[in-house]
């Protein structure tokens, strides 16, 4: 869609906007005077109040939305910018919907953390109060609004847990089995990489090492780790064992609190492989069936059944002293809401400790948009999530954690269910950006969090392993990064 900006430079708030209404558009900046379907956004200020307007035209036909606040609640240049950008955003959204739009489950709220919205709101007052507003300012549908703030009181909980010097470690393993056809993450299948896993490990190694050091001179506390991917149970028993080992020679692990490690694929589990786990204190592992349908795994490019995932999970439970999570996904290729409440049921009755309920993203690196896969309907989308919070709040569960991705069939969102007493410190802590993530291992994201609103710092290292290999003394001199960050923030 074509965007012409008058009176301000607001690009991205105008672009986040487009994209939670149009998420199919693109925009485009043109010179001259505007014609076609576009989107005219203006900024203006008076005497009292900066207002934002809009002016819609799709079709032919031409709608118009307004908003504005008051000049005295811009106290400086930070708060008048995000002011500013969600008059923006609101103008947008209004004309929007003036023009036939169907209201969105998540009102005008851009981003992929509602939380954040939900926490600042709460700062100037009660969590009702911030809920009402959640409805009235944003217009969050009511049950959004009470997903937003049940995760919101978690994360509040846990960030009053924390203290300054608190990280979570990340240990990236980009090897899976077979590629689903939902996924853009950078991994490489076994079956093509198999010489690759032995000089990745060794690199990895190095990684290690020099993260373990930056950690100790900064004084850093470990609180939790996680292995995700990739699959990191598609490395065999023994490539496993001398992981954690590393981990637990270099690190100080003392106060860490959890240990996940992603088993997400059941064509890569084994007994002996739960057994090194176990013996190196992981105490959660990931069994993702994303769907209990046979059909649907093998759409999506799955090597497996429904029933391998029972008997995998059957095999944690054998090896015992480790909760359970399981993925499941909401509009994959060829499933449908009948489908989708029967894979829930079943996973329900296997009781896992966690479910978190994913809606499908359509990210542009993967085969279904690639390929053009038929997927189901927003509005099918949207009954699976509705029967999904309806059964497992019946069955005991709570939402703990929230978050949204771009491209989202319907724009609706993920949520994490817990068991009382199962709540994933690691997962709230990436979503709410409440410490320090260290990651290692290919494409592994380091996030240096800021205390009290200050800048953060992000450290990458290389996506593919064959890169990541290559490059891994400029990845190990690059984590000089991290004491420099905890130094310049004493």
């Amino acid at each position: 869609m074509k965007l012409y900006l008058h009176g301000h430079d607001y690009k991205y708030a105008a672009e986040q906007m487009l994209l939670t209404l149009y998420p199919e558009e693109r925009p485009e900046y043109p010179g001259g005077d505007p014609d076609g379907d576009c989107a005219v956004i203006s900024l203006s200020e008076g005497e009292k109040y900066v207002t934002a307007s809009c002016r819609l035209t799709l079709g032919g036909i031409t709608r118009r939305g307004r908003s504005a606040f008051k000049k005295e609640l811009a106290a400086d240049e930070v708060s008048r910018d995000r002011l500013c950008q969600r008059a923006v955003k609101n103008a947008f959204y209004r004309a929007a919907l003036a023009s036939g739009l169907s209201r969105p489950v998540w009102g005008a709220l851009t981003g992929v953390r509602p939380g954040k919205v939900f926490m600042g709101l709460m700062e100037q007052g009660d969590e009702n109060t911030a809920l009402k507003r959640l409805i009235t300012e944003y217009d969050v549908s009511p049950r959004r609004a009470e997903l937003c703030r049940s995760t919101s009181l978690v994360t509040k909980s846990i960030a009053e847990s924390l203290e300054d010097r608190d990280i979570c470690l990340y240990v990236g393993i980009p090897f899976c089995p077979t590629r689903c056809n939902y996924c853009s993450f950078v991994s490489q299948t076994v079956e093509k990489s198999m010489k690759l896993i032995p000089p990745f490990m060794d690199a990895l190694m190095q990684e290690l090492d020099a993260v373990a050091d930056k950690v100790n001179k900064a004084g850093l506390r470990v609180i939790s780790v996680y292995m995700g991917g990739g699959t990191p149970t598609t490395l065999s028993a023994p490539e496993l064992e001398r992981l954690c080992s590393r981990l637990e020679e270099k690190f100080d692990l003392s106060a860490m609190r959890e240990y996940t490690v992603e088993a997400g694929r059941p064509d890569t589990i084994t007994e002996e492989k739960l057994h090194v786990l176990k013996r190196h204190g992981v105490d959660r592992v990931s069994v993702n069936p994303q769907t209990m349908t046979d059909s649907v795994l093998e759409a999506i490019g799955r090597r497996h059944t429904a029933k391998d995932i029972v008997d995998a999970l059957g095999a944690v439970r054998s090896v015992g002293g480790m909760a359970v999570n399981m993925d499941l996904i909401a509009g994959l290729t060829t499933d449908s809401a009948e489908g989708f409440e029967k894979t829930l049921n079943t996973v329900i009755d296997l009781e896992p400790e966690n479910i978190t309920v994913h809606t499908l993203s359509l990210k542009k690196g993967s085969r279904i948009t690639l390929e053009g896969s038929a997927i189901p309907t927003a509005e099918e989308v949207g009954r699976m999530l509705d029967i999904a919070e309806e059964k497992l709040r019946a069955a005991g569960y709570e939402p703990y954690y929230l978050y949204r991705q771009k491209f989202m069939s319907g724009g609706f969102e993920n949520v994490g269910w817990t068991k009382k007493g199962y709540v994933n410190l690691y997962n709230v802590c990436i979503m709410e950006e409440l410490c320090s993530i260290i990651a290692m291992g290919g494409g592994g994201s380091t996030k240096l969090a800021a205390k009290n609103g200050g800048r953060s710092t992000r450290i990458f290292a290389p996506k593919y392993p064959q890169e990541y290999i290559g490059s891994i003394e400029k990845t190990c001199e690059a984590k000089q990064g991290i004491v420099d960050f905890y130094a310049g923030s004493e």
